[in-house]
């Protein structure tokens, strides 16, 4: 039964009841209309509104579960579904709610895969020609200034030496971009590895003081997985060294019965009010890949703690 003669019947049933009661009962209408006559219709057209009410309210509950439902939901964050309850179109219109929001997921899991999967490719790219067309020729760059300066008179060999040591700084600089673009750790060395070089490359001139926790019997992860875990410890810490204001960092990576645990504390500034930036919805995006369940909140030190839950893997598929 639809929703419009569900109300209608609602409403008739209460008019008829209503009209049922002033012809079959005792009570008439004179003219002019008495006082008692009179009260007693008020009191019945309000018993009549306040039971029409009621059976509306009962009635139309699910729908403003649903619309309570539809301004809140994420699908970065996801939640509870609505609960199909009531009759007729109300339980019709919250299943396809669900069933839209479950297409809509797996359409947004899809086009992320393609998105972080052509950035990862971007990336790997950039990485490589940094590491072969800019840092080859300013290697050559440098022994080109070491010949020079061999035979140069003295004051301009400082100089010049002074130009090899900006070079190689800059040199220092690209490699260090590179390895950020692509961890070539993470492949060859496995997650553990790559999570300890990352933390040795935060700049000595940002008084950040890191530690790290590793347990060293994780289970298997996939290598999707792996790369999940390793870019959301990435952006974490470089959101800590760019906007915390912290001066700890912690990074602790545990195994748990149902899968892995990464947990990120700083003692800075902490999230505040701030609507999330690209970084953070990035993240979302990446824990949703692997079906892994990501969280922000204070830290007990008041700055900011990142949660990363990532689900065993699943042996008989």
């Amino acid at each position: 039964m639809s929703l419009f003669w569900r109300l209608f019947l609602l409403n008739a049933a209460v008019l008829v009841a209503g009209t049922g009661l002033l012809l079959l009962g005792p009570a008439t209408v004179s003219t002019p209309v008495l006082a008692t006559e009179a009260l007693i219709l008020l009191v019945g057209l309000g018993v009549m509104l306040v039971a029409n009410a009621i059976l509306l309210w009962i009635g139309l509950a699910p729908l403003q579960r649903l619309t309570r439902a539809m301004t809140t939901i994420d699908l970065l964050r996801p939640g509870s579904r609505p609960v199909v309850t009531g009759h007729g179109g109300i339980a019709e219109l919250i299943k396809t709610f669900n069933t839209m929001l479950d297409r809509l997921k797996a359409e947004r899991a899809t086009s992320s895969a393609r998105a972080l999967s052509a950035q990862e490719a971007e990336r790997h790219r950039i990485a490589q020609e940094l590491h072969d067309e800019v840092g080859q020729t300013l290697t050559a760059v440098l022994l080109e200034l070491k010949r020079v300066s061999d035979q140069a008179p003295a004051p301009l060999a400082a100089a010049l030496h002074q130009v090899q040591e900006t070079i190689r700084d800059s040199l220092d600089e690209i490699r260090r971009i590179a390895r950020r673009l692509r961890p070539g750790v993470l492949e060859e060395l496995g997650l553990l590895s790559a999570l300890k070089a990352l933390i040795t490359e935060i700049p000595p001139h940002t008084g950040l003081a890191a530690r790290c926790h590793l347990t060293n019997d994780l289970p298997e992860l996939s290598e999707a997985a792996e790369l999940v875990v390793y870019r959301i410890a990435q952006e974490s810490l470089t959101n800590t060294v760019r906007h915390a204001r912290a001066t700890r960092f912690d990074l602790t990576l545990q195994r748990v019965p149902t899968g892995i645990d990464l947990r990120i504390r700083d003692n800075g500034q902490g999230l505040g009010r701030a609507p999330e930036g690209a970084g953070i919805r990035g993240m979302r995006e990446r824990a949703l890949l692997i079906g892994a369940e990501l969280t922000l909140g204070p830290s007990p030190d008041g700055g900011t703690e990142v949660r990363l839950h990532v689900p065993a893997r699943d042996e008989s598929r």
